[in-house]
């Protein structure tokens, strides 16, 4: 059996109401930001690709207790509790604070990893070929993956049709570069989402049997098989690629990463026990 907390079973331990905590807390300071002075801590402390000009290196940490909107986060911090608490009190505060930090830095770093192939690294190869080489063929390239209305841009159209000045090369590099730049800064990540779904992979192997009442299943249903139907689902909806706003990976990538380090410590930590 696991480690019982030394005082015991408690409902809300301290890790899960500190988390709690601080969630609300900055999900308050962003609301009252953004009214009062426009200030979106969202764009500042989410997770941008770690070659935007907006990542910073605290982001991969802050990403975590950010939210998009009060039903985002009274999702996420309900589920916190509900599961947390009992992963917490089996394991103890510094290994459940562990495996939420961990599993959420697995969840970015498997999105991140999905959104490179998927686009950026394409993105970045064409650009950077027009950046090195400005002339109309490489522009051509550009633009048939990404269209624009060069009528609108005289110094593209110029290039285009052969007509272009020194300047206007210099204004389409411009013009391209700002391009990368913003495409690069606009996936951000948010959420607790991908710690949560480590979560709920933790106490689907601790307690697989435990029965689960969910609102939308009108039958109890074993954690086990809550979990692996929860992951199939995330898999299937990042594949087909909904456009939900939602980082479907990140919540598998929080799975995976929960996954390997509970077998991890299964097998180089004497001290670690699942029920």
């Amino acid at each position: 059996m696991n480690q019982f907390r030394s005082g015991g079973f408690t409902m809300l331990p301290p890790v899960v109401k500190n988390l709690l905590i601080i969630n609300v807390l900055m999900f308050l300071a962003t609301e009252t930001l953004i009214r009062v002075a426009g200030i979106d801590l969202r764009d500042i402390l989410g997770l941008h690709w770690f070659g935007a000009e907006k990542f910073t290196f605290y982001q991969p940490i802050t990403y975590m207790f950010m939210h998009a909107n009060f039903e985002h986060i009274l999702f996420n911090m309900f589920a916190v509790w509900m599961f947390g608490n009992a992963i917490e009190n089996f394991w103890g505060s510094k290994r459940f604070l562990i495996y939420y930090l961990i599993t959420g830095l697995g969840a970015a770093a498997l999105h991140y990893g999905i959104v490179y192939f998927d686009s950026i690294q394409e993105l970045t190869q064409i650009t950077n070929a027009f950046l090195e080489n400005p002339n109309s063929g490489n522009l051509e390239v550009f633009l048939a993956e990404y269209p624009v209305n060069v009528s609108q841009y005289p110094p593209l159209n110029n290039i285009m049709n052969g007509t272009a000045t020194q300047m206007d090369i210099e204004n389409a590099y411009d013009l391209i570069e700002r391009f990368k730049i913003d495409f690069l800064n606009l996936p951000v990540v948010i959420g607790a989402s991908g710690s949560l779904f480590g979560i709920l992979l933790a106490f689907g192997m601790m307690f697989p049997n435990a029965e689960l009442f969910l609102i939308f299943i009108p039958i109890p249903i074993k954690a086990k098989y809550f979990v692996a139907g929860y992951g199939i689902f995330e898999l299937f909806s990042g594949i087909m690629g909904t456009s939900d706003g939602i980082a479907h990976f990140a919540h598998l990538g929080g799975l995976i990463t929960g996954f390997i380090l509970i077998k991890f410590w299964q097998k180089f930590d004497s001290t670690f026990r699942l029920l």
